[in-house]
């Protein structure tokens, strides 16, 4: 029988000021990471940036406009044998406090300097900072598909 896909949203934060917001990650089974605030889009309907703003006042507290989110990128990986398919939302920048919600899956939320990211990153969250930071590289096996900015089209063959 194939593995369920995950189908999700991680959500870059950024500060006025430069840094971008992670939360420590403690969920039971899992190697303690860092990671974006984010989950499945798994309500009927659900748009990408409906479920990053959805997950974003969930596990932070923080409440932003889904109008106000844009998809990156699509990302997919198959780590752990499971298919996930995650689209790279950037929230637009808020310095807004981040509170734990969920104690059970995360320990705290810190602002970090994009210079100064905290390791190991959780690994989808890694490709999701991917397709904002230049210069970090996707891990083997991972496939990141960018959006074409709005009203640029391909060239035609």
């Amino acid at each position: 029988m194939a593995a369920v896909p995950v189908i999700g949203a991680g959500v870059i934060v950024p500060t006025t000021d430069g840094r971008v917001l992670l939360g420590r990650r403690t969920t039971a089974g899992e190697e303690p990471s860092w990671g974006l605030p984010g989950g499945k889009a798994d309500r009927a309907g659900e748009s990408f940036e409906q479920a990053a703003a959805r997950e974003l006042a969930e596990e932070t507290g923080i409440v932003l406009p889904a109008a106000a989110m844009r998809v990156l990128a699509v990302l997919l990986d198959h780590q752990g044998g499971r298919p996930r398919l995650t689209a790279a939302v950037l929230a637009p920048p808020s310095d807004a406090p981040a509170v734990v919600t969920e104690p059970h899956a995360c320990a705290g939320w810190e602002r970090f300097a994009l210079d100064a990211l905290p390791a190991p990153l959780f690994y989808p969250s890694a490709l999701v900072l991917g397709s904002w930071l230049p210069g970090l590289t996707d891990p083997a096996g991972a496939h990141r598909y960018p959006l074409l900015p709005s009203g640029i089209r391909p060239a035609s063959d």
